[in-house]
């Protein structure tokens, strides 16, 4: 197998990674024959795991400029993944020059890329730390540096808490978390569920037992489950809901900019909630 050039040293290019999986999914070109080979995989299953993966980002930006329009400038993003066009810096950023972005995975290609796209970006910065760690992330330098904790951060967790056991006890992860950012601040989350999806769940099982093969465990949580995340947090409206469901950008017709006609864009949720 042929070592590509932009491959950080000491990358086994043999393992799927679930970060350079998502870049696929996206039609990006920092992955591997390997993660290739895994979603192409996942998606005999699953066909329309790309355009889950494009509701995700379209979910994303949208709620990115939410937060700003509140007045949050800070941001805090953990799960990254490797950056692609319109990622949380870029669109913050051209909402307001002063925001401010701490991207944070545990993927040594996502943080090398990372840290080459932001060379020269004062106002945002990459950590390598795990979602399973929130004290090091905490207290990771780039945080002290960047984010002022005192003030409002808009916490995002898009696309990553899935991968998270009950034995990594995400829910205590998210509360020390919680606990750590001053009131006012939103947490920005995206989760995969059976609900919505427009298969029978025997069948986008096979799914979940790819990433289970790839020892990237995908935990498909109720809707009632992933809003236990939004503990001591007020959900906005319109709640928790189908991504393209949650503020869809709007035209001056009225009518929606954001229709997604394929069904497999409304499976899993999405929802902000602000810190009382």
């Amino acid at each position: 197998m042929e070592r590509p050039a932009w491959a950080p040293p000491g990358i086994d290019i043999s393992v799927p990674s679930v970060s350079r999986i998502y870049d696929y999914y996206l039609g990006g070109s920092h992955n591997f024959e390997v993660d290739r080979q895994t979603a192409r995989r996942a998606m005999e299953f699953m066909p329309g795991l790309p355009k889950i993966m494009q509701a995700n980002r379209a979910f994303m930006r949208r709620a990115v400029r939410h937060a700003v329009a509140e007045g949050v400038t800070q941001f805090l993003d953990i799960g990254s993944g490797i950056p692609t066009f319109g990622n949380v810096h870029e669109i913050a950023q051209a909402a307001t020059p002063q925001a401010r972005v701490v991207y944070v995975d545990h993927d040594p290609v996502a943080v090398a890329h990372s840290r080459a796209v932001l060379t020269g970006d004062e106002h945002t910065g990459i950590v390598a730390a795990d979602l399973r760690k929130p004290r090091e992330i905490l207290a990771a330098p780039e945080v002290a540096r960047l984010l002022d904790l005192g003030r409002p951060v808009a916490l995002l967790l898009v696309a990553v808490l899935h991968f998270l056991e009950e034995a990594d006890d995400p829910y205590a992860a998210v509360a020390e978390l919680r606990d750590a950012l001053a009131p006012g601040s939103l947490l920005i989350l995206t989760h995969a569920s059976y609900e919505g999806i427009p298969l029978p769940a025997e069948v986008a099982g096979g799914t979940v037992g790819v990433y289970r093969d790839i020892r990237n465990p995908l935990v498909m949580r109720s809707g009632e489950e992933i809003r236990g995340f939004f503990d001591g947090f007020e959900l906005l409206e319109p709640g928790l809901v189908s991504m393209p469901d949650w503020r869809p950008d709007r035209p001056e017709g009225g009518e929606d900019a954001e229709t997604p006609e394929d069904p497999y864009a409304f499976s899993g949720f999405g929802g902000v909630g602000r810190k009382a």
